[in-house]
């Protein structure tokens, strides 16, 4: 049975502040900078980030897979279900 995750009291980074967030940490974990157990957090904290951005990118496919094409050649949007 899984748990349900408690809510945070940050709001959920935008596409671009996660990417940003992203690389600083392959940048620190690359360059040497972190010991193995601050490393390790980094990349847990960067797949956290991978989820995110996958996430938003899932969402945006979706909306433009919902675009429809109206017989005036109008494009709109349908709600997603």
């Amino acid at each position: 049975m899984s748990q349900a995750k408690p809510p945070s009291s940050e709001p959920e980074p935008s596409f671009e502040t996660a990417l940003q967030r992203l690389e600083s940490i392959i940048d620190r974990i690359e360059s040497g900078e972190a010991g193995l157990e601050q490393a390790i957090a980094e990349y847990e904290a960067g797949v956290k980030l991978v989820n995110r951005c996958r996430g938003i990118l899932d969402k945006a496919e979706q909306r433009i897979a919902q675009l429809v094409e109206g017989d005036d050649g109008s494009v709109s949007t349908q709600p997603m279900d």
